[in-house]
């Protein structure tokens, strides 16, 4: 068994005398098998014991580049500093990039700043498309770890996704509406843009998982912000006579509730995404059933443990698994 500790001290470590370590090492007989795994957690102890006595001191920089709407950059912002006492590996400086829409030309600029001055790591909240995939393999060819933030790059050479489980949790709204309007009727369901990859991937398991008596009304590109949604939902609505259900997969929930209510389409059932501080109030006033929520502070501490391991700071880490569904309701709201 290889290892770079003295025999002595992973003896103490694990509570046991030096020639049962050197059986251990040499795998000789005689040993017992919780005995062996104890030396090997005693060499696993000291491997993070010595990544975090080589952190002390040490900076990281970690980028945050996100395209989104203020309420849900506020929450990522929020949850960001919230982990950061817990993350034992140095020091860790957080710089925020935020805005409501970009252009292709911006993301990639933003991204190409962030190769020129270095970073130890880049959380990233972006549009899957072409230059943004190959900005992303430059800055992994820099030495730049980059971490995907609810909806993902999958064809990039990105180290890791965090987030939201998005087929799964388009599964849950379809069986929630289904149950909420008898398995018939017509959704209608909101997207912010086409290019993110997450909410394609819920709407495509909705759609897939809805009954055959259930329809479905698609609006998609007002990007999460109220005046453009607002522009396109009133002139959907101008040709529609029915609805029978909402599901928001982009923000902007209050708008389009006042949209829908203009147009007499009242007290219907909607699902929304992401707990913000908008969805906590529609939820207590009864205009939002359901939000689909998930713990964006394990998303960053799963970031951040990513980007130490990359670095040697930590013992190896990849973020893995995808955070699944929590279906929030007026009743369960968290603090």
């Amino acid at each position: 068994m290889t290892h770079r500790f003295p025999i002595k001290e992973i003896a103490r470590q694990a509570g046991v005398g030096p020639a049962t370590v050197d059986r251990v090492l040499n795998d000789r007989p005689n040993v017992s098998h919780q005995t062996r795994n104890r030396v090997r957690a005693a060499m696993d102890e000291l491997a993070g014991q010595e990544a975090q006595l080589s952190a002390r001191g040490r900076r990281l920089f970690v980028d945050f580049i996100v395209e989104a709407p203020g309420r849900f950059s506020t929450e990522v912002r929020r949850a960001a500093e919230r982990v950061l006492p817990e993350i034992g590996a140095g020091v860790i400086r957080p710089r925020f990039t935020f805005q409501d829409v970009m252009t292709e030309k911006e993301i990639v600029a933003a991204l190409e700043r962030v190769r020129r001055r270095g970073s130890d790591g880049l959380c990233l909240k972006a549009r899957d498309l072409g230059p943004v995939r190959d900005k992303v393999a430059e800055l992994e060819a820099a030495g730049i770890p980059v971490i995907t933030l609810v909806t993902d790059l999958p064809t990039s050479p990105r180290t890791a996704y965090v987030g939201l489980d998005n087929a799964n949790a388009g599964r849950v709204a379809a069986m929630l509406l289904s149950m909420a309007m008898g398995g018939r009727g017509k959704v209608l369901t909101v997207r912010s843009q086409d290019d993110f990859q997450g909410e394609t991937e819920r709407f495509a398991a909705f759609r897939a998982a809805l009954p055959p008596d259930m329809a479905i009304l698609d609006l998609a590109g007002g990007a999460g912000l109220a005046l453009e949604t607002r522009r396109r939902l009133e002139a959907l609505l101008r040709n529609t006579a029915r609805i029978d259900g909402v599901y928001s997969m982009g923000g902007g929930n209050a708008m389009i509730l006042q949209v829908l209510h203009d147009a007499g389409h009242t007290a219907l059932p909607f699902v929304a995404h992401d707990l913000d501080a908008e969805n906590r109030a529609l939820l207590a006033k009864g205009l939002v059933t359901f939000v689909l929520h998930h713990n964006l502070a394990d998303d960053m501490r799963a970031l951040y443990r990513t980007i130490a391991a990359t670095h040697g700071l930590t013992p190896p880490y990849t973020a893995s698994g995808l955070s699944d569904v929590q279906i929030i309701t007026a009743h369960n709201v968290p603090g």
